[in-house]
Order: C-alpha cells, then sequence, then structure tokens
C-alpha cells in the first residue's frame, strides 16, 4: 500500500477542489455553522434505510459540527444519476457504491482516493477481498460498506426426508434432485437465467468472463463453454425446475423456496429477512446455508457483491473532512453490528461478527461461505459485461439460441465494451 503517496494525492485533491461545493443541492454551510455535508443512500428504502437514518442521526449527536442530508437514491438510477452530477460537479459529498462501480467511478477521478485518511484508519479490520474490489491502480476509493455473495441454500427438512445432504459439486446436486422429487413430490433444484448467478459455473472451471490481467475476452473459451453447459443442464432432469424466462422469474423462484414448493435454490443474504417470512422458514433453523457446489475443476466459488462508501473528490476541504469523519463512522465495528441487526446484512469487518451477530442462522451461514467469494477484477467495465450476457442467457435458456451462439454474441457484445481486449471465440483482436 502505498501510503505516502495516496496522502500526497489526497491534499494535491482537496488544494485543486478548494472553490468547489460538494452534496449538490442546498449542501453548503455557513462558515459559523456546522458543515452539511450529502450522503446518497442506496438501499432499499423500506427494509433497510431506517437504519441507517437512524445511524446518521447518532453521527450528528455526536459530531456537532457536521449535519448530514440523508437522499435515498433507488439504486437502479443512482449509477447514472451520480455520473451526471459528478461531471458537473453537483454529485453528492458520499455515495453508496456498488462494488462494480467503485473502479468505474475512480478511474474518471469523480471519487477520492482514501488511502492514509481517517475513512480508512482501520483498514486491517475488514476482510482483505474487499479491499482489493474498492481498488483502482493500487489505491483504494471506497471503504466496504455491506457485502454479498451467492450460497447455496436449502430446506433442511426436505433434504432429510429424501436422506441427502447439501451438495458438493452439480453432479451431486442433479442425483439429489431426483431423490428430493422421488420422496417429497417438490423439485430439488430451481436455478436462474440472470448472468450474475450462473458467474458461479465460471468460477467452477477455474475462469471468467473475461481476463483483465491477459486483456482476453474468455466468456466464450472452452473452459466458459463447459461452465454454462453445466448452468443449461439444471433445468432439465428429474427434480430440476423448468428455466423460467418470464420478467417475474426473480419473484417466482424466491416464493416456491420460502414456502416449500422447491427444496433449493442459490441465493444472496439480502434475501435472509425475507426467507423467514415464509412458511417453510417460520423456524430459522430450517434454513441450510452452503458454499456453491464446485465445477469439474475442484473450485467452488461465487462473485463478491455488496456496496462501498465513497467520497466525491469534487467537494472542498472542509466537506472531504467531515465526509471521512461520516464513512469512519457508518464502517466502524459498532454501526457494523447495528446494521446487521437491524438489517440481516453481512458485515464487512470481522470484529462485527459479534455473538448476538452471529447468532442469526442465515448471517451465520453466510459467512461461512464468504470464503469462497471472490472479488472482481478492477476493470471499470467489469459491471458492464453481465448486460450482454443476461439478454443471450435467456435466449439460451428459453430454447431460442444454441450455447455457442448465444456466448459468440455476447462474446461480440462485450468487445464493445472492452475495445482494446482480444476476442478469443472470433480469434481476433477489437481495436478502439
Amino acid at each position: 500500500m502505498r501510503r505516502g503517496i495516496a496522502a500526497t494525492a489526497l491534499v494535491a485533491s482537496l488544494a485543486l477542489a478548494a472553490t468547489a461545493c460538494g452534496g449538490g443541492d442546498d449542501s453548503g454551510s455557513d462558515s459559523s455553522g456546522p458543515v452539511t455535508i450529502t450522503w446518497w443512500d442506496t438501499s432499499n428504502a423500506t427494509n433497510e434505510a431506517p437504519t441507517y437514518q437512524a445511524l446518521v442521526k447518532e453521527f450528528e449527536a455526536a459530531n456537532k459540527d457536521v449535519k448530514v442530508k440523508y437522499v435515498n437514491v433507488p439504486f437502479d438510477q443512482a449509477q447514472n444519476k451520480f455520473d451526471t452530477a459528478a461531471g458537473s460537479k453537483g454529485a453528492p459529498d458520499i455515495l453508496r457504491s456498488e462494488v462494480g462501480w467503485t473502479p468505474a467511478f475512480a478511474k474518471k477521478g469523480f471519487f477520492l482516493p482514501l488511502d492514509g485518511t481517517e475513512a480508512l484508519a482501520d483498514q486491517a479490520k475488514f476482510q482483505p477481498s474487499l479491499i482489493e474490489q474498492a481498488k483502482y491502480e493500487d489505491k483504494v476509493y471506497g471503504v466496504p460498506f455491506t457485502t454479498d455473495t451467492l450460497a447455496f441454500v436449502y430446506n433442511k427438512d426436505l433434504f432429510k426426508k429424501a436422506g441427502v445432504e447439501a451438495p458438493k459439486t452439480w453432479d451431486d446436486l442433479k442425483k439429489a434432485a431426483a431423490k428430493i422429487k422421488d420422496k417429497t413430490g417438490v423439485d430439488g433444484y430451481w436455478g436462474s437465467t440472470q448472468a450474475y448467478y450462473a458467474q458461479t459455473f465460471l468460477y467452477g472451471e477455474g475462469t471468467d468472463t473475461v481476463d483483465a490481467d491477459a486483456k482476453k475476452i474468455t466468456v466464450a473459451g472452452a473452459e466458459a463453454k463447459k461452465g454454462y453447459g453445466t448452468w443449461l443442464s439444471l433445468f432439465d432432469g428429474k427434480g430440476l425446475h423448468k428455466a423460467d424466462t418470464t420478467a417475474d422469474a426473480y419473484a417466482h423462484i424466491q416464493e416456491a423456496f420460502v414456502n416449500g414448493k422447491v427444496a433449493s435454490i442459490m441465493q444472496g443474504p439480502w434475501e435472509i429477512t425475507n426467507f423467514y417470512k415464509g412458511s417453510a422458514f417460520k423456524d430459522k433453523a430450517n434454513l441450510g446455508i452452503a458454499t456453491v457446489p464446485a465445477g469439474s475443476s475442484g473450485k467452488a466459488g461465487a462473485p463478491t457483491g455488496g456496496h462501498n462508501l465513497s467520497v466525491y473528490a469534487g467537494s472542498d476541504e472542509a466537506h472531504q473532512k467531515a465526509a471521512l469523519k461520516f464513512v469512519n463512522f457508518m464502517t466502524s465495528a459498532k454501526a457494523q453490528e447495528t446494521i446487521a441487526l437491524k438489517n440481516n446484512t453481512l458485515p464487512t469487518r470481522d470484529d462485527a461478527y459479534t455473538t448476538e451477530v452471529k447468532a442469526d442462522p442465515g448471517i451465520a451461514g453466510y459467512q461461512g461461505v464468504l470464503a469462497a467469494a471472490q472479488p472482481r477484477p478492477a476493470l471499470p467495465e467489469y459491471s458492464s459485461l453481465w448486460g450482454p450476457l443476461d439478454t443471450e442467457l435467456l435466449k439460451i435458456a428459453g430454447g431460442k439460441e444454441s450455447l455457442d451462439k448465444g456466448l459468440g454474441t455476447a462474446e461480440t457484445s462485450i468487445a464493445t465494451v472492452v475495445r482494446h481486449f482480444t476476442m478469443l471465440y472470433r480469434g481476433a483482436a477489437v481495436s478502439s
């Protein structure tokens, strides 16, 4: 970690931004009063936001010189809104940035490097992989705020009735699904057509959509085809639910699982609260959580998701100083524990997994699978790569396109995003 260089960069950034005003509308402050900073939170306004708003009040009570203007921005709008606002020097002082946005905004110069600042005073307490995916060109541009990954979640009672255990491999799952169907009458597994969920099958073959270091597009390579082939095979067979290609597929899969109509799915910790609302999990102990099954390479893994708190580089010195203090507070062990207990989300630092937090079997279960989570490469365009795959995988799962054709089309689309990468499938480099 080049802390000296980062600190110098911070001072330079503050000096250059001395005439700028962060926080968008109404975030300026009278010189005799407290500094008002603006935070754009992208969490669920109903289930999560109230916890954050309560913490804002707690921070303000302890820091009379700072006021926080809390703004809840819909997640699906926040990236474009911040991009526009930052380009016109009217962005909020702090953004709850999805991990995929962090390197993209850092590349544009919109985020402040946080190395050596108050915001990262407890850097050693955070899970190293989460710090890694908050980096761009060896500097850290966000403090891990929430984290998640996918797990194989299952109904323990249905698995017990069928005499099967959580599968270690996808072949194990196929066998278990058939037994569950025989013994209970419900399907053993229901998969998703979304690219994010299908990513685990690539990791199981030791590959990814791209090789960022080698600058190659690998989504249509032999290993990826094998992984997606396994993904596709799990929509057809005894006890394997057919692909849902409707717009409401996510809700259909979730509803079936929480009410005991399907024995297992892949899902993230953002649904822990909703799991417990279903009839199958009135007894929380019935929720089984395991690492996703391994592919033929023997590897098992799922993508790491979550959000960082990032500071706007265009704010002036007073706003940045206040923002750094606020980020440090919101990512402290105490705040992380509070958020976990109230929102059922996973803390990003080890010392926040207190006995009380781990008393929730959902959180304890997901903590156990984090070791297999894979951080995304520090590629600003990475999050944009799933868009073309979402389109093609839906066609493939619905039988409207072959696997080869769909992956070839996805590769061509991805090449327009990472134009300096080589397309393996076509065997040609795409120049900018």
